[in-house]
């Protein structure tokens, strides 16, 4: 057993404390501003770094490696707790548009509502930038009728919905003093050992220093273990020991990884995934049946880890373990391609196969599914293609399991030429074969039409405004010539936005239209004249919804960019006037 295991663990824990208590001395005059912690300034004893240090049950551990020196952060859950976080958040609000104060004046209980509404629903793109903007701005906390913590874990549980990694680690380097962030820190560690990356769930101990939470300081302790960091390791681990943790089925893993004992204990635990991994690891003859409960992520790791059954293997007469594959394909947890190799070990005759639209109804679902898969691999006629992938989709939809047969369905069908589909088969076509369109790229100038025209190129670009205003006099000069021109509400809508950019138009021409001055909600009005520009985007994102930008109505998409006139949101604006004004090709 190495010399740290055996030193007096209150000489060890007191030198390094004196070590840490002495550089922080050293550095303290040279420690960078965080312009986002100005409102802390004044409240040190609220820091996460203690500066008086005493070893008690209360305290919770934590290290980080930095130019190969050891530095330890000892972390006060009390302090976590009582610590005051003015600001939270990712982008600065400048770059937007809005400004810090954007929740200040709103109401608590309102933006609890909203926000459960909202995540409800299955948002567009389109809405999802908004509330990426709304939710992720550093701004202070509201004031009334809803905790610090309650309003950060809003954004937590959006970044956890979005599954975005590498926003969720720039989220955590940048509030790492948050004392919320456990549920999120878990999330990401776990989501990448979930798919067999050990290498990615660490390295965010590199970049974050601040938590209160003994799972992820067992799995810091796991991954200096795996890093062969194991001095550093041992003492983070006698550290938490010291503030009272005790898990004996990870002590057992620990001696094991440390090479104290010669083997662990092989009984699994899948009572999360580091118990489940660490049972994998330490056990040569591990081996695991997933059941049709057992938790997502073991058979993520499982699949990850290529520890799933395989498919040459299996008991053909085994009706529930082939139910329990087929079940797990259509959430992803098997292969397409594996379940697929397994219909065709099917053996069936050659009556069933020439008579199969009526011999597969005579067998259970999962025998009739693989003989209209053999038969549907066989063919070459397309109609009887189209024949069989419907009846074999059905199939599947009928056990509620459609997603098994999704991707492999796309590739018959492309063997499909449009022309050659009937009219009772082009939706069950259509809506299987799908392939994205290309997006348009490039903007088509049409100087006939105010809000096609050149004028666009401003919202891209931002143009010196008495360019704009010299452009704009030509085009309405032009334009007035055509007694047959009708102004748009597309037309109103650039029109409204240059003005509010300070873009002034000539006298002569301004009878050629009318601003509807009244078109904008009244409930949201009143969110204007109250300053609470975090609310008004919430209400963008709950009334574009699904929708694409673009799919929505002239009216509502003129009232939305006048709200942001109205704000000064012009990033925000030109963003959404890029999108459904020009014509694209």
């Amino acid at each position: 057993m190495i010399i740290l295991k055996l030193l007096n663990k209150n000489t060890l824990l007191t030198f390094f404390i004196s070590i840490l208590l002495f550089s922080a001395q050293l550095n303290a005059e040279d420690e960078p501003e965080d312009i986002w912690d100005l409102e802390k300034k004044d409240k040190q004893n609220s820091s996460t770094i203690i500066n008086d240090i005493e070893i008690d049950n209360e305290k919770k551990i934590g290290i980080n490696n930095e130019n190969t020196e050891s530095k330890i952060n000892i972390i006060d859950s009390n302090q976590l707790e009582d610590n005051t976080i003015s600001i939270v958040g990712l982008y600065d609000p400048e770059e937007n548009g809005l400004n810090i104060d954007m929740w200040s004046n709103s109401n608590g209980s309102e933006i609890k509502l909203i926000l459960k509404k909202i995540d409800k629903m299955n948002l567009s793109k389109d809405s999802k930038e908004i509330l990426d903007i709304a939710l992720l701005t550093n701004s202070y906390f509201p004031k009334e009728n809803i905790t610090e913590e309650d309003f950060v874990d809003f954004k937590l549980k959006y970044l956890i919905k979005n599954n975005d990694k590498n926003l969720i680690k720039l989220y955590l380097i940048k509030n790492d003093k948050v004392p919320y962030n456990s549920n999120l820190i878990k999330f990401y560690i776990n989501s990448y050992l979930e798919n067999a990356d050990l290498e990615s769930a660490c390295k965010i101990f590199d970049e974050i220093k601040y938590f209160s939470d003994d799972y992820i300081n067992k799995f810091q302790i796991y991954c200096l273990i795996d890093q062969e960091k194991r001095e550093e390791a041992q003492l983070l681990y006698d550290l938490n020991k010291e503030t009272g943790l005790k898990d004996d089925f990870y002590e057992d893993k620990f001696n094991f990884l440390m090479e104290y004992t010669e083997k662990a204990d092989e009984n699994i635990s899948d009572k999360n995934i580091l118990n489940f991994h660490l049972s994998h690891r330490t056990n040569n003859n591990f081996l695991y049946q997933p059941k049709e409960d057992s938790p997502k992520f073991i058979w993520r790791y499982l699949s990850s880890s290529n520890l799933l059954e395989n498919i040459n293997e299996i008991n053909l007469e085994d009706i529930k373990k082939i139910s329990l594959i087929e079940k797990a394909t259509h959430e992803n947890n098997y292969k397409e391609k594996e379940l697929f190799e397994l219909y065709k070990r099917f053996q069936f005759n050659i009556n069933q196969l020439l008579n199969v639209k009526d011999s597969y109804k005579l067998l259970q679902n999962y025998e009739g599914r693989a003989l209209l898969y053999q038969r549907l691999i066989l063919t070459e006629d397309e109609i009887q293609i189209l024949d069989l992938s419907y009846k074999l989709k059905e199939s599947f939809i009928k056990d509620n399991i459609e997603n098994a047969f999704r991707n492999e369905l796309k590739r018959v069908l492309l063997k499909v030429s449009k022309e050659q589909v009937p009219s009772n088969f082009s939706s069950f076509y259509n809506n299987n074969l799908t392939i994205p369109a290309r997006e348009a790229k490039n903007i088509k100038v049409n100087n006939k039409i105010i809000h096609q025209s050149k004028l666009l190129k401003y919202f891209e670009t931002q143009y010196e405004v008495k360019k704009v205003e010299d452009d704009l006099n030509k085009l309405f000069k032009s334009i007035k010539k055509n007694k047959d021109y009708n102004v748009s509400i597309k037309d109103l809508i650039m029109l409204e936005s240059l003005i509010s950019d300070g873009v002034v138009i000539s006298k002569k021409y301004k009878n050629m239209f009318k601003f509807d001055q009244s078109n904008v909600p009244t409930d949201i009005q009143l969110l204007l004249n109250n300053n609470e520009s975090g609310m008004i985007l919430l209400r963008l994102v709950e009334i574009i919804g699904e929708d694409d930008l673009k799919s929505l109505d002239p009216d509502t998409l003129y009232f939305i960019v006048s709200i942001l006139n109205q704000l000064n949101l012009d990033s925000v604006r030109n963003e959404i006037l890029l999108k459904v004004l020009p014509l694209k090709i």
